[in-house]
């Protein structure tokens, strides 16, 4: 079988059972452990607190393509993709490992201008760059690993802990990103206001790491950040959590730049494009609630957690279902 017959998170699965089967439970390390592979990061219990770490990685040709993306943006979206999953976490995000494989070719003034776009987003969440890898290879690959902690067991967002009953909300807009790769690619033309929003969602996203630490202090238990699109990573909390997920489409929060510029297919980017990097999560009402009065951007709830662990079914304003063509990103989709 080739991976792209199993599927990325088929490839991730089988790997995440082998890792488990060859563990010695005895050991410190495994029993300090609190969530492995298959979340947005790892956790463990520290001497003094619960340590978080995760790594990503972008690839030429695969994550970015240099015609549309500058290297100073390239940088910051790195580095974005990687505080996000610490804030997906409820975490602090605290120090970062770089990784660099580039053609022997590349200009060192691109190099430079990378990492000027990881330093400028690191900055904004203190985060310290303490060192990596730099090796020779034919396309640049990009792979960051971040180094965070939360305070104890209770303050961890994990994919896990959806429960049937609750609503599903999400931070901010969705499908700028989507929709700027799509303007940058096919090189369409709006006017400035809408381009402006597009690129920014596209190149320079911001990880919700603020919010993420709100939704932990207000009782929230399970989240996930929107990379792989909306309705794939739902479905990731809903196979953690062994539940089902409801969604009213009309609901969905789709950014009004993408709204004007492409009509009928905003819909479908904010749903399956991904790379949006807002919050999903699921909690009581009352706590949902309790989590607009304390997070100053927009939350909207768009569904709610059901027992039936039928996965992720969308509906329309008047219930019937909805269909979409595509849920999301996967690496190794032959379709």
């Amino acid at each position: 079988m080739k991976v792209s017959e199993l599927g990325e998170f088929g490839l991730i699965n089988l790997l995440a059972k082998m890792v488990e089967g060859s563990q010695d439970r005895r050991f410190a390390s495994w029993q300090q452990l609190i969530t492995g592979i298959g979340d947005d990061a790892a956790a463990w219990q520290g001497d003094t607190s619960i340590q978080l770490a995760t790594v990503d990685s972008l690839i030429q040709d695969v994550h970015f393509s240099l015609g549309i993306v500058s290297w100073e943006d390239l940088g910051w979206r790195s580095m974005a993709a990687n505080l996000s999953d610490i804030a997906a976490m409820g975490g602090i995000p605290k120090y970062a490992l770089v990784s660099l494989a580039l053609p022997e070719q590349t200009e060192v003034d691109d190099v430079t201008a990378l990492y000027q776009g990881m330093i400028g987003l690191a900055q904004q969440f203190e985060v310290a760059i303490v060192g990596g890898d730099v090796s020779r290879a034919p396309l640049v690959a990009i792979t960051i690993t971040i180094l965070g902690s939360t305070g104890s067991r209770d303050n961890i967002l994990t994919r896990s802990a959806a429960m049937p009953g609750e609503q599903i909300a999400v931070t901010g807009y969705l499908g700028a990103a989507a929709a700027g790769l799509e303007m940058l690619t096919r090189e369409l033309q709006f006017d400035p206001e809408v381009t402006a929003c597009l690129k920014r969602g596209f190149l320079r996203p911001y990880p919700r790491v603020a919010e993420g630490q709100l939704l932990v202090e207000h009782g929230v238990k399970a989240a996930i950040d929107i990379s792989d699109g909306l309705i794939s990573d739902l479905n990731h909390i809903c196979e953690a959590s062994q539940v089902g997920a409801r969604i009213e489409v009309d609901r969905v929060p789709v950014e009004p730049a993408v709204a004007t510029s492409f009509g009928d297919k905003s819909l479908e980017l904010a749903l399956s494009g991904g790379e949006d990097y807002e919050l999903l999560f699921t909690g009581r009402p009352d706590v949902i609630s309790k989590v607009r009065k304390a997070i100053p951007c927009l939350i909207t709830a768009i569904g709610e957690v059901v027992a039936d662990k039928g996965g992720v079914v969308l509906l329309n304003s008047k219930g019937s279902p909805f269909h979409l063509n595509k849920a999301g990103w996967d690496h190794f989709a032959t379709g």
